[in-house]
């Protein structure tokens, strides 16, 4: 699945637009701002039914609430977000297709929003944005035939208000269309081989297309020698695609460095949006974030895909070492032909 061309705009083709929030939780046509009762009833006291009396809800610690239960066939086009950012890490956002029990995207809010550390990374992609001062805004399409449930579990140890939008088009969706799913993993540490797992065995058909990286090297040096594997359609020792390199994976070259400095950077496709702290290089405490979109590139497999990326670093200027007390965490995104877990 690619996002939809500018050129088709234009299409008159009969598809509805949709949107879901707390001023309209179930979407319904001309349901939207009819709330009497919600989190902004208090300022609304002056102004009545249709001024901002609901515009978000309040998740307790240890809830989980369904943000959005529609019936199919339909495509989720934009997803917009905003909550406690610096609870990122503790809510976690769950994807439902058809009648799937287990959900296809489950990950750390942040971590789905390329923000797995404790500050806020302005991200300027086309799947994901996330603006001032903590506006979390995914593109990524996500077709859907019958059903399609999405829930937010708050597991930070105080309430949070949410504010969302989820916006969607009824509409028939190809019988070649694929599944969006999503899963996180996390090493701490890495251990030994200091090899982390992004994503382990789904099955075929599918298209593999997008990674984040959260990574703390917890060693000095350089620490981003290692290869992301692609091990496709039966591969077992060795894999079909390896690159060169983790920065390299992500679009940058020479281990990030302009004169001594690290330069962050966010594009359309791939970007290091985070280095904390930002006035440090090489140093073992510092934490990196990355993200890399293969919207142009997507990476097609037909029986399986497993990837890996190894933790690798310099022992002297002239020997690798393995970074085995690394931390690492990932975030897999693809398609596939089955709902699944």
């Amino acid at each position: 699945m690619t996002p939809e061309r500018p050129a088709e705009l234009w299409r008159l083709d009969g598809t509805r637009t949709r949107s879901i929030s707390a001023e309209n939780p179930t979407g319904a046509p001309g349901g939207g701002a009819r709330a009497t009762t919600g989190t902004g009833a208090h300022a609304a006291r002056l102004l009545g039914i249709g001024w901002k009396i609901s515009p978000s809800i309040l998740l307790a610690d240890g809830e989980t609430a369904t943000l959005a239960d529609i019936s199919g066939p339909g495509v989720l086009r934009h997803c917009w977000l905003t909550t406690d950012r610096t609870a990122l890490r503790a809510i976690t956002l769950r994807m439902y297709w058809d009648e799937a029990a287990e959900p296809a995207i489950e990950a750390p809010l942040g971590d789905l929003f390329c923000n797995g550390w404790d500050e806020l990374a302005l991200i300027d992609s086309e799947m994901i944005v996330v603006a001032p001062a903590g506006g979390l805004n995914s593109y990524w399409p996500m077709p859907f035939r019958g059903h399609a449930r999405i829930t937010l579990e708050n597991n930070c140890g105080r309430t949070v208000p949410v504010y969302y939008q989820i916006t969607y088009s009824e509409e028939e969706v190809p019988a070649d269309a694929g599944y969006l799913h999503a899963r996180w993993s996390r090493s701490a540490p890495v251990g030994s081989p200091a090899i982390h797992t992004v994503l382990d065995t789904v099955p075929g058909p599918g298209r593999y297309v997008g990674t984040y990286q959260a990574i703390r090297p917890n060693a000095p040096r350089w620490w981003g020698e290692g290869e992301f594997k692609f091990y496709m359609d039966g591969d077992t020792e060795f894999p079909t695609l390896c690159g060169t390199g983790t920065e390299d994976y992500f679009g940058g070259a020479w281990n990030f460095d302009i004169n001594g400095a690290y330069r962050p950077y966010s594009t359309q496709y791939l970007g290091l949006p985070q280095v904390l702290p930002a006035g440090e290089i090489y140093q073992p405490h510092q934490r990196y974030g990355m993200y890399r979109w293969h919207v142009r590139d997507p990476i097609c497999f037909d029986r399986d895909l497993r990837v890996t990326v190894q933790a690798l670093g310099w022992r002297d200027s002239e020997t690798y070492l393995p970074l085995e007390d690394a931390e690492i965490a990932t975030t897999a995104w693809w398609y596939q032909a089955v709902s699944s877990g």
